[in-house]
C-alpha cells in the first residue's frame, strides 16, 4: 500500500506539549508535539469513541478524558484498560516548515 503526504498545519501553529485534530482524507487526526517529537494519531479513543484532543498528554502517551485509557503515540498501543484496541497511527513530517501527514492511497 502506498501513501501520500498531505499539508495539514503551519509547524509554528502547534508549539511544544501542544496537540490539535485535523481532518485528513475524511479521518479526524490529532496532531500531537511532545516538544521531543510529533505523531499524528487517531483522534477518536478505541473505547468510547471519544474525542482524544482535550485528554491529558505525556511524552509517550494521550489518555481519554472520559475513562482515562491510555495510548501510545508511537504505536497507538492501548497501554491500560478500559481500551484494548488500538487506534491508528500515520506517519508525519515537517517539509518546509509544515507539518504533513501520510495517507493511504
Amino acid at each position: 500500500m502506498t501513501s501520500s503526504f498531505v499539508r495539514v498545519l503551519k509547524a509554528a501553529e502547534l508549539p511544544a506539549t501542544t496537540r490539535k485534530a485535523v481532518e485528513v482524507a475524511g479521518k479526524s487526526v490529532l496532531i500531537c508535539n511532545t516538544g521531543e517529537r510529533l505523531y499524528a494519531i487517531s483522534s477518536i479513543c478505541s473505547h468510547a469513541e471519544e474525542k482524544l484532543d482535550c485528554g491529558r498528554m505525556g511524552r509517550t502517551w494521550i489518555a481519554c478524558p472520559l475513562h482515562g485509557a491510555r495510548f501510545e503515540l508511537a504505536t497507538g498501543r492501548a497501554m491500560n484498560p478500559p481500551a484494548t484496541k488500538p487506534i491508528a497511527t500515520y506517519e508525519v513530517r515537517v517539509v518546509e516548515g509544515w507539518i504533513e501527514v501520510a495517507v493511504p492511497e
